[in-house]
């Protein structure tokens, strides 16, 4: 529920904060100096220095990262295969993937680096205004009830604290990308329709949908007569339904008096379902209703073990969201799309200038820590991502795919 969204005073507060754009061989040489990572001994054994930020070897291995399409800690996807493999074979397995797990935290904390150096020291006060518009907005959006907003909170793995601060830094983000933007230009007709064509399959598809009345006559449940008499029997008392219905009797009322189906209590009244979805041998009612108008009857449709009067309630065709009603969401698309590839080359060019070499050893290092503790149990309390709670995992062994680098998926529907 985070919002990309800077107020235009925000903007001018931000802009008035930052120097000019071209840095003095003195500021481009501390840049420099900040950028450097360092390999340090500490207590808890190698730590990375990233800018004069630490990060340890617990916050590389233990904070949720993108694996296997779901966010989890490195060591509770990585000690299944630990528990599998040999030292050796481990790291040749996994030290590609936890190596993009790093870069993607070391790029993140040189690009919030760089952002708090261009904004200055003046934009702290604008920004505890937008959070705090923010939050009356998040409240709002359940009712003004503070506590259903502290519990949708809580599910989503924050409090208000990480909250505001999640906040900050969407919005230094969000200005930092748009200022960097080579130039702002309007989305073109083009764009918009060239993007549409490319989601509807995914995100604007309307599925075809029915719903329908059925009487379900089961000939097996005609237990007063003998079986060999019983698909006659069912037949002829659908048949005598039938003519009660096209006389103006309710459908419903007689699906309550003679159906065995599921329905029965309900009137015979189905959910509505995709009729692709209808197994055997109801998918017989999916081909019906490809003839028939919403209000219409159709019967009798007769199988082994069934014989049913169906009545379609509703129908909807596939297709999609028409360009109109969705272009906004498309524009959005392309926009993040255009501030994504701003961020990609940004954090590609502070990790060209870092100085890497030392992250070969810190990944070793952390390698080694999760295969040393792959028999132990390991409880890691998340309060970043859903789960706030602490939780511990039952590890299963897992194929590995590919490590995610921690950024947003482009875009998910609602």
């Amino acid at each position: 529920m985070l919002k990309y969204a800077i107020i235009s005073m925000f903007m001018l507060l931000l802009t008035g904060g930052c120097g000019g754009n071209n840095p003095s061989s003195a500021e481009l040489e501390r840049r420099t100096i900040t950028r450097k990572i360092r390999l340090v001994e500490a207590s808890g054994g190698l730590v990375l220095m990233v800018g004069g930020e630490t990060l340890t070897s617990d916050e590389l291995i233990e904070s949720p990262a993108e694996l296997g399409g779901t966010y989890v800690p490195p060591i509770e996807y990585f000690k299944p295969i630990a528990q599998a493999s040999e030292l050796d074979q481990f790291k040749e397995r996994v030290g590609e993937h936890l190596t993009g797990i790093l870069m993607g935290k070391i790029s993140n904390m040189l690009l919030y680096q760089e952002i708090e150096r261009e904004v200055g020291e003046n934009v702290e006060v604008a920004l505890e205004k937008q959070v705090e518009k923010a939050t009356r907005e998040f409240v709002m959006a359940y009712g003004g009830d503070q506590i259903r907003a502290d519990e949708a909170l809580q599910e989503q793995g924050m409090d208000w604290k990480s909250f505001g601060e999640q906040q900050k830094k969407t919005m230094l983000i969000q200005w930092y990308v748009s200022k960097k933007m080579p130039n702002n230009r309007p989305v073109s007709h083009r764009e918009l329709m060239d993007c549409y064509n490319e989601m509807k399959d995914e995100f604007f598809a309307i599925p075809a949908i029915i719903q329908f009345r059925l009487i379900d006559i089961q000939p097996g449940q005609l237990k007063l007569w003998e079986p060999g008499k019983r698909p006659e029997l069912a037949k002829l008392l659908a048949n005598r339904l039938l003519t009660r219905i096209r006389s103006g009797e309710d459908f419903g009322e007689l699906a309550r008096q003679y159906s065995h189906g599921p329905m029965r209590e309900l009137g015979g009244l189905w959910k509505p379902v995709r009729p692709g979805s209808l197994a055997e041998p109801y998918d017989m009612l999916a081909t019906k209703a490809d003839n028939t108008e919403p209000g219409q009857i159709a019967g009798l449709i007769e199988t082994a073990e069934h014989v049913f009067i169906m009545k379609l309630e509703a129908k909807q065709s596939a297709g999609y969201e028409p360009f109109v009603d969705v272009q906004e969401k498309v524009r959005g698309k392309i926009v993040f799309d255009r501030q994504s590839e701003v961020i990609k080359q940004v954090n590609a060019e502070l990790l060209q200038q870092a100085e890497l070499s030392k992250t070969d050893d810190f990944v070793e290092f952390c390698l080694d820590k999760i295969y040393q503790m792959r028999d132990q149990s390991v409880t890691v309390k998340r309060n970043i991502y859903k789960g706030t709670e602490t939780q511990s995992r039952k590890e299963t062994n897992t194929a590995l795919p590919g490590a995610g680098m921690g950024m947003p998926r482009n875009l998910r529907r609602r």
